[in-house]
């Protein structure tokens, strides 16, 4: 279709911030430093973000991704995604004589250093989560039998707890922050002496990327979200575009997955992406709705952001002789391939943005 002049009262709204926040990028960092510096294959367990694209593309350089740590030879290296994984996940890594890479994201740590601490304490612990999501896992696996997922405000009546005032809740780091508290809510009206965590566990990416939307979605007639089926804080941000006021909203992974028909009747258009979109992704869309007449653009800026995150510590070892030296000891073969060189100065990465209002590095 041949591009059409830009038409009088159609604009398009475009999200600051989006895309990418500071865990996603200092771990898909991690994935490209450590091909670059220990040659492939570099395996990675569960995709490092929740991103067709992303995947894709880190196949392309030779990470290999698995489901289960049993998957990988002996003698390798394997690499934790940003969600985070349970301690048992570390304990079948070394059973399988394997080097490992941490790359959880540190506002993740932070909530399983959270749930040790109050399991420790024996509360009992009320998660706020998505079944079944990579992230819920590894948090419920820090301490199994004091954490109970509430999936929601439907799920509070089925809520109980041993001792009322001893009772905290958690959170996933990627949910909506209204439906949140509205779970809050109801089982503080349940529990009246429930305590929250000592910080937010929504972390600042998803706060100000919600944030965004709101503003744009009260505007917008449709609300155009970039960002994968399973990527939770892209989900919510079609929910909230919704709440906020938006006719439709629509999650696609790229522009060739959009409808004209959305476009019907349609002066103002919003546009955001998830926490783990790169920013081409993002062009793109802008460059199919400008083909179509859209090609007024105006920023919605609803926070500043600039925390980055040091790259995971693992890399700045000889990875390689490690993972040779544990396959080894058992007398395993398969120990490993291409050559380390190690990196002294693995530290941060250039392009993270983060926000003022987050407590950053207190998960590392």
């Amino acid at each position: 279709m041949g591009r059409m002049t830009a038409l009088p009262g159609r604009r398009v709204l475009l999200a600051a911030p989006r895309g990418y926040c500071a865990g996603v990028d200092r771990a898909v960092i991690a994935v490209e430093k450590a091909l670059e510096q220990y040659g492939a294959p570099v395996y990675v367990r569960h995709e490092i973000v929740h991103n067709k694209y992303v995947v894709q593309t880190l196949e392309k350089k030779g990470a290999i991704f698995v489901e289960r740590t049993e998957e990988v030879p002996p003698g390798n290296i394997v690499m934790f995604s940003a969600h985070g994984v349970a301690p048992v996940v570390h304990e079948e890594a070394e059973r399988g004589r394997l080097a490992t890479i941490d790359a959880t994201c540190p506002l993740v740590t932070k909530v399983h250093k959270e749930a040790v601490r109050f399991a420790k304490e024996d509360y009992d612990i009320l998660l706020i989560g998505h079944e079944g999501h990579e992230e819920v896992i590894g948090t419920s696996g820090e301490a199994p039998e004091h954490i109970q997922l509430v999936d929601g405000p439907e799920d509070v009546a089925k809520v109980e707890v041993r001792d009322e005032s001893k009772v905290v809740w958690l959170s996933q780091t990627t949910l909506s922050v209204d439906e949140t508290m509205e779970t809050v809510d109801a089982l503080k009206e349940k529990f009246p002496q429930l305590i929250s965590p000592p910080s937010d566990d929504i972390c600042y990416a998803t706060q100000n990327r919600q944030l965004a939307v709101k503003q744009m979605g009260a505007q917008a007639e449709l609300v155009i979200v970039v960002g994968s089926r399973n990527s939770s804080n892209s989900k919510r941000l079609v929910e909230v575009a919704k709440l906020a006021g938006s006719r439709e909203s629509y999650l696609v992974d790229f522009a060739d997955e959009i409808d004209e028909a959305w476009l019907e009747g349609v002066s103002t258009v919003g546009v955001t992406s998830g926490a783990s979109v790169p920013e081409v992704l993002v062009e793109q869309v802008l460059e199919w709705l400008s083909q179509r007449g859209f090609e007024d653009v105006e920023l919605v800026k609803a926070a500043e952001e600039s925390i980055t995150f040091s790259l995971p510590k693992e890399l700045r070892r000889n990875l390689r002789e490690e993972a040779a030296a544990l396959a080894a000891e058992r007398g395993g073969a398969g120990a490993g391939t291409g050559t380390a060189t190690g990196s002294g100065t693995a530290t941060g990465s250039g392009t993270a943005t983060g926000s003022g209002t987050a407590t950053g590095t207190s998960g590392e």
